[in-house]
């Protein structure tokens, strides 16, 4: 299951999280963000309960877009402990983010 993230909830719902974080940034408008997505969900399907996914559209959450410095969408961060440990920027399969993000 995705969570939607915003300034409200992030530091609760990723920050304070028991287990790692996949955090996708992304725009309805991004071609590259609508053929990713596909591929986040089912990290959601496969690691659920191992890791959480959340979601920031950053047309409505700049903040947290500036403090993680995106600068490309989509861009994808693992947070463990509350602390990014990787970051992967564009289309990836499943398996290459999952094999980038040391999932």
């Amino acid at each position: 299951m995705e969570v939607t993230l915003t300034s409200k909830n992030f530091e609760e719902e990723v920050l304070k999280s028991d287990i790692p974080v996949l955090v996708d940034f992304w725009a309805t408008w991004c071609g590259p963000c609508r053929m990713v997505a596909p591929e986040v969900e089912k990290i959601a399907e496969e690691y659920d309960g191992k890791v959480k996914v959340g979601k920031v559209n950053v047309d409505e959450e700049e903040e947290l877009a500036i403090k993680y410095r995106v600068a490309s969408i989509p861009t994808l961060i693992l947070f463990k402990n509350g602390e990014p440990d990787g970051k992967v920027i564009g289309y990836r399969t499943k398996e290459d983010l999952a094999a980038e993000l040391g999932l």
